[in-house]
């Protein structure tokens, strides 16, 4: 396979490939395994024997549980570890950023971009018994258009697709309208699901109805409980991005819902489960060196966890509180307090996991300067102190209100939150206002535009999580927290968009993340989101995904006898 790319050193850890060609490119699933064959994914743990065992049943310990079990419409990152299991998608990427067949054989892009023709293997079906054909490929695409099924996806990357269609019964053929870079990584990662879904009365929810491809079948859902899953025996179309071919060697998978750390690490050192994610880093030091467990960890790709100042109303429309905010805290002792030295600070809107786009030279550059926090108060006006020592004007306290939304709370965000409220009361005198409340509160603050910020964090990679905080709300911009409407942003997204050369894209990215993080402090990036996982010493094959850096499905993994 020879691709075409552009690369410059930008970031710590070079430039991956963007695996995107201007010229026709095609792959073929026999090439590529024979390419990939014996290779071993770096993110996957040594087993210890050379030769894996089947049969048994992993239980596995998670914090965060699905609010939908539907893999298109599920907007959390910590429960696509579960969903993988059972849906699956068109192409795999690999760790240099280049594609490899999965349901689909191979594929090709036109010379001028707009076309993008996959060929589908053919034999492939769904749980249901149906198959996976180039029609059912079409409904799922129409379908995530649809606003009555999916309220987003017609506005997102899938707003450039022209057309849709099944040229022959394994071959779908999709025109844009105009050049869009993120394309492949966006249509190829969708997870597929099978057609009659659609018609279940349940589908949003997700759940068994919901069939996919994987090589487990979802059998069980109980709410606030389990997630229960069963080898699909039939399942012989792995991507070469894993580890072995054919079934699963697991009988069966449980991921039990433990969302306090304390319960969710006592039940691994019990041995009442075999796996565990999500744990915190004053917890990490008694798996690291510890030979009765495995621990591994890995920055996500996409965007830093980060707090989005509302710049529509309330104290944060001024900059000069945006700055003020964010120069008042000390991030580094924060972090090293609250994760013992486990997390690595966020200076760019984009993971340095994804280093193509990665504005290295943003590091060092601002914050922690208590004295500009509070000469930036004085000027904006806020140079009273009521009796708690906050400050205040006209009467008013400097009151900035952040609700965090219970099911997206992971990896003690909420004690992070709460550290950076001492230290901006402490240094400048702002009353930061904490408030974990369910998602319906959180959704209905954020649509009356009366929060003070919001924060989040996401991991799509290639420029695509970018668009989704700084698109406007109506052009894909999704998770537009901070409400920025302004049309510099767009021009650089739309400019990165239309060119698949990867320097001039991160050309726009760059100019994008200067304004919006250090010009405009529309955004207060605080630490880059990972994965950690430990393990039972009997349990071999846990890992992480290529490329994005999640947790992989348990389809490689294999237990001691």
């Amino acid at each position: 396979m020879s691709v075409t790319t552009s690369a410059r050193s930008h970031g710590p850890l070079g430039r991956r490939p963007a695996a995107l060609a201007a010229t026709a490119l095609s792959v073929s699933a026999a090439l590529v395994l024979a390419a990939c064959s014996g290779g071993a994914d770096a993110g996957t743990q040594a087993s210890g024997s050379s030769t894996p065992q089947a049969g048994g049943t992993l239980t596995w310990g998670v914090e965060t549980e699905p609010t939908t079990l539907n893999p298109q419409l599920n907007g959390q990152d910590k429960t696509k570890l579960l969903l993988r299991n059972a849906y699956e998608q068109l192409l795999a990427r690999q760790d240099d950023g280049t594609y490899v067949p999965w349901l689909a054989s191979a594929y090709t892009v036109s010379d001028d971009e707009l076309t993008y023709t996959f060929t589908l293997r053919d034999d492939v079906t769904f749980w249901d018994g149906e198959k996976l054909d180039a029609a059912a490929v079409v409904t799922n695409l129409e379908q995530v258009l649809n606003p009555k099924y999916s309220p987003y996806g017609a506005a997102g990357p899938l707003s450039h697709l022209k057309s849709a269609k099944a040229t022959d019964d394994h071959t779908v053929t999709l025109v844009l309208k105009e050049k869009y870079a993120p394309f492949l990584d966006y249509v190829g990662s969708l997870a597929l699901i099978s057609p009659k879904s659609y018609a279940k009365a349940d589908v949003k929810a997700g759940g068994p109805d919901v069939a996919g491809t994987g090589p487990f079948v979802l059998t069980k859902y109980v709410k606030g409980q389990e997630l229960d899953f069963t080898k699909n025996k039939d399942y012989d179309w792995a991507p070469a991005t894993a580890q072995h071919q054919g079934p699963a060697y697991l009988d069966a998978l449980t991921y039990r819902f433990l969302p306090e750390s304390s319960v969710r690490l006592g039940a691994l050192q019990s041995r009442q489960v075999d796996v565990v994610e999500g744990v915190p880093g004053t917890q990490a030091a008694q798996f690291q060196k510890n030979g009765a467990f495995t621990y591994r960890t890995a920055l996500n790709t996409g965007t830093p966890y980060s707090l989005y100042f509302n710049t529509l109303t309330g104290p944060t429309s001024d900059v000069r509180v945006r700055e003020a905010f964010r120069d008042a805290v000390d991030l580094d002792a924060v972090l090293k307090s609250v994760y013992a030295g486990q997390r690595t600070r966020a200076w760019s809107a984009v993971s340095p996991e994804d280093p193509t786009f990665y504005d290295k030279s943003l590091e060092g550059t601002y914050g922690n300067d208590k004295d500009a926090a509070n000469t930036l108060l004085d000027e904006a006006g806020w140079t009273g102190r009521d009796s708690d020592g906050y400050r205040t004007k006209d009467g008013k306290r400097l009151t900035i209100t952040d609700y965090q939304s219970q099911p997206y709370v992971r990896d003690q965000r909420d004690t992070l939150l709460q550290a950076i409220q001492a230290q901006v009361k402490q240094n400048a005198g702002i009353d930061f206002d904490v408030q974990v409340v369910d998602s319906g509160v959180a959704d209905e603050h954020r649509a009356k535009n009366d929060y003070g910020t919001y924060d989040n964090s996401n991991t799509n990679p290639d420029g695509v999580d970018i668009e989704y905080h700084w698109l406007p709300a109506d052009k894909g911009g999704f998770i537009n927290l901070s409400n920025v409407t302004d049309p510099q942003l767009s021009r650089w997204l739309t400019a990165a968009q239309q060119t698949t050369d990867t320097a001039k894209r991160a050309e726009q990215y760059d100019a994008l993340q200067q304004y919006v993080i250090k010009e405009k402090a529309y955004s207060f990036p605080l630490y880059e989101p990972e994965d950690e996982i430990a393990a039972s010493s009997k349990v071999h094959g846990t890992g992480f995904r290529t490329y994005y850096q999640l947790p992989e499905s348990a389809y490689d993994v294999w237990l001691s006898k």
